[in-house]
């Protein structure tokens, strides 16, 4: 039996090359407000969490009522920036493609919200190759470990057998949280020296390096 059976990809910076699509929608949405912009490095090092936890992170000092107006904001902006098509990292749909021919149980962990994540399957014509997925707006955000839980549960999978790649420290924090081995990907939003920090197993430069350390890893425990 392989080692990973399961394998969890965060969706924006690790599959999808939307960050700048998301600070620029986040900059709109401040502006909007007459708010002081945050750097684009601050929002970028945020992506990965629910957009209610990004929104409190760069504005502490709103209300409530202010927060919610930003998110509202910002999904306003963000729909009206993704008329551009959705872009893949290069080899994301191969990859994807192969590890479902190889029968991997695959599935996805974001912050994005369901119908966000709906919407960016849709474009992407690689949502029918997933098995199960979880958003921040259906449980804990990243990085508590319940989405993992919750994917695992769902999918009959003991968290030894289950893989979560991501570019940011919430995927490695939410992996460790939830007693999950984890690979890095350092052309997303947090560099390799960043995410080392956090244990992941490798950190890789593209993503069509996953696949051969997988087959390497299987061949390994034979």
């Amino acid at each position: 039996m392989r080692p990973y059976q399961l394998l969890v990809f965060d969706w924006d910076g690790t599959l999808a090359d939307s960050l700048e699509q998301i600070v620029a929608a986040m900059q709109q949405a401040v502006d909007s407000m007459s708010l002081k912009r945050r750097s684009a490095e601050a929002i970028r090092n945020l992506v990965g969490l629910g957009l209610a936890e990004t929104a409190v992170r760069l504005y502490p000092e709103l209300d409530k009522q202010e927060i919610d107006k930003l998110i509202q904001r910002y999904r306003e902006s963000y729909i009206a920036l993704s008329a551009a098509p959705l872009r893949l990292f290069p080899g994301a749909a191969e990859l994807i493609e192969a590890l479902h021919q190889r029968d991997y149980r695959l599935a996805l962990a974001t912050g994005k919200s369901r119908v966000g994540l709906e919407r960016a399957l849709r474009e992407s014509g690689i949502g029918h190759l997933f098995h199960s997925s979880r958003c921040a707006d259906e449980t804990f955000s990243k990085p508590h470990p319940q989405m993992l839980q919750e994917l695992m549960d769902a999918l009959g999978i003991d968290r030894r057998a289950a893989l979560m790649i991501g570019d940011s420290e919430y995927d490695l924090q939410m992996a460790n949280n939830a007693g999950v081995s984890s690979i890095a990907v350092n052309y997303g939003a947090q560099s390799a020296q960043h995410l080392l920090k956090f244990k992941p197993l490798l950190c890789l430069d593209r993503l069509s390096e996953l696949l051969p350390w997988l087959e390497e890893h299987e061949a390994n425990q034979e």
